[in-house]
């Protein structure tokens, strides 16, 4: 467990994944939207920048689809689902939805199987195929296993909502495969207008009570070291003749109290009682704001937004869901040690809530760089690092993970180099060795296939142009990596190449130089570097005159894993 594949989830699933293997399924699959979602990278002055590494192509069309169509009773062995795919094609026709729904009923059925009886699954979409997707899910796993469409309020009201009303909602399909999934209720923060209304009462740090001012209710502003509470009475709904005892000169209702009076010894020792000043009134329980769980959460979650601006968690991926909204699914339907998946996992924000919270997880994608960020994000997170990557050097209590489906080894990565004509996997699986920002190239080759940026002046920081090379390397290429350079004002270039630089090449390389740090802090490296694969796999890295400079990636907030039961009891 704890993978990372890289590959069509479809063909993972049916190769990896094991027969009733997987306790929780969450998928956020790319919609069809007739646009490109892209890892927008975020420059150093904090501002998206423009140019953007696609992460993957969420336009689906039915002449990609015609094939898998044709094949859909082997893809989709669902009787049901087979005959509503028909009744869609028929009423909808042959077009970008239906190319769609042919790509989404296979892998929902197929992690349908890879779920144990057990097992739940979540689905995010939107509302514009939300229906569709709900009628395959009825078919697949059973209408009787229907729990929930939990409708997330992602944003605020929009302005530019002029012809309807603003579309500010996701929706989350919730199924089990059993009635014997488990379910954790889960709860969540006050509203403001409970906290106003309801929590009127302070404790004070010298032990003495008041109700809050006015003021104070108003603003949600209290003295420093005080406690919010709130009253509830000590009477019995019923009538208790057994507890109708007095108490320190206080009556009871006459229904009588609500607990015994050793409960009631019990709660005066712990200071959770409230005495009236007149033995006339009653005497109220204290229930603290800081040790209430807060609401039980419905079906309609509005106490999570989307992430917004530049706050610490945004990583930059486009569709990045909040932490705090997978931290809630993992714990309503999962326990430590369960297996989750994520077929779609893109910047991994499902692994990272799978591994906080002490579970075990399998992540898929069918982009190397989303891979790669996901690798970044969990070592950022929890100083997590590939096994096969591990060295002696490295401490044994440092958590691992694998990564199957991109290259290890100089074999594996001509084989990811041949797989397609155009090598733009091979070229982002080699900049992410760096690591880099990949940089989209459009029409010419521009000449770069990505940008690091390293810390060694005090005022801005500097890159470096980065070429990825597969075929035979020859000298011109090394020459037009210093011109390039010149044009981008890169203080340095690295050249990455699958096949041993030509001595040639070498010699260019050395003409160009030697950089030194402008602040004089480092040390000097040479201008223009080559490393091959096999020495970037081997962990020869690029010199910088830091070490430990390279900021190229927004580095994710350091996270702490939760401990489960099993950890504490050893």
């Amino acid at each position: 467990m704890n993978t990372l594949y890289f590959g069509d989830n479809l063909d993972i699933l049916q190769k990896h994944i094991a027969d009733e293997s997987v306790d929780l399924v969450y998928l956020d699959p790319p919609f069809n939207s007739n646009r490109d979602h892209n890892v927008l990278f975020r420059e150093q002055s904090g501002n998206e920048s423009p140019a953007q590494m696609k992460a993957f192509g969420d336009t689906w069309n039915w002449a990609g689809a015609m094939d898998a169509w044709e094949h859909f009773p082997e893809l989709c062995p669902n009787a049901k689902a087979v005959e509503l795919m028909h009744g869609f094609h028929n009423a909808i026709g042959e077009n970008d939805v239906m190319a769609y729904l042919v790509m989404m009923a296979p892998r929902l059925y197929q992690l349908h199987r890879v779920l144990k009886p057990t097992g739940c699954l979540y689905l995010h979409c939107d509302p514009t195929a939300s229906h569709y997707l709900k009628l395959i899910l009825d078919c697949i796993f059973g209408a009787r296993n229907y729990r929930n469409e939990i409708t997330w309020r992602r944003s605020d009201a929009h302005n530019d909502a002029k012809k309807q009303f603003g579309a500010i909602s996701d929706r989350i399909f919730f199924y089990v495969k059993s009635p014997a999934a488990p379910f954790q209720k889960q709860s969540g923060g006050f509203q403001e207008r409970t906290l106003r209304e309801w929590y009127l009462y302070l404790e004070l740090p010298d032990g003495t009570a008041r109700r809050m001012t006015k003021e104070e209710r108003e603003t949600q502003k209290i003295p420093k070291g005080a406690r919010r509470f709130n009253t509830d009475n000590l009477r019995s709904p019923n009538p208790r003749p057994n507890l109708t005892y007095d108490y320190k000169g206080y009556k009871p209702h006459p229904n009588g109290w609500a607990v015994s009076l050793e409960k009631m010894k019990e709660l005066d020792e712990n200071g959770l009682l409230l005495f009236p000043a007149s033995l006339e009134g009653r005497i109220m329980r204290k229930r603290y704001l800081d040790e209430s769980q807060g609401a039980v959460v419905g079906d309609v979650w509005t106490d999570i937004s989307q992430l917004r601006g530049a706050t610490a968690e945004r990583l930059g991926y486009p569709t990045q869901k909040p932490l705090a909204l997978l931290e809630r699914i993992v714990s309503a339907s999962s326990a430590p040690g369960d297996v989750v998946l994520d077929p779609f996992c893109g910047c991994g924000t499902t692994i990272v809530a799978a591994h906080k919270l002490g579970r075990q997880w399998i992540g898929v994608d069918i982009t190397p760089i989303a891979v790669s960020l996901v690798q970044q994000r969990l070592f950022d997170s929890f100083g997590a690092i590939d096994v096969k990557r591990k060295s002696k050097d490295d401490i044994a209590e440092r958590p691992t993970f694998a990564v199957e489906g991109l290259p290890t080894d100089l074999a594996g990565a001509r084989m990811l180099y041949e797989k397609d004509s155009s090598h733009k996997d091979f070229e982002m699986w080699a900049i992410g060795l760096v690591p880099a920002i990949p940089q989209e190239k459009k029409g010419a080759d521009s000449g770069i296939d990505g940008i690091a940026y390293f810390h060694d002046n005090p005022k801005k920081p500097s890159k470096a142009v980065i070429q990825v090379k597969g075929g035979h390397p020859a000298v011109s290429q090394i020459r037009d990596l210093r011109g390039v350079m010149t044009r981008e004002k890169a203080q340095l270039g690295f050249f990455i190449t699958l096949e041993p630089p030509t001595q040639p090449m070498k010699n260019e390389a050395a003409s160009a130089g030697y950089y030194q740090p402008p602040s004089g802090v480092g040390r000097r490296v040479e201008c223009v570097q080559i490393r091959t694969i096999e020495e970037l796999l081997e962990g020869k890295k690029f010199d910088f005159p830091l070490y430990e400079s390279n900021v190229s990636f927004k580095e994710a907030e350091r996270l702490h894993k939760e401990s489960t039961q099993r950890e504490l009891e050893l």
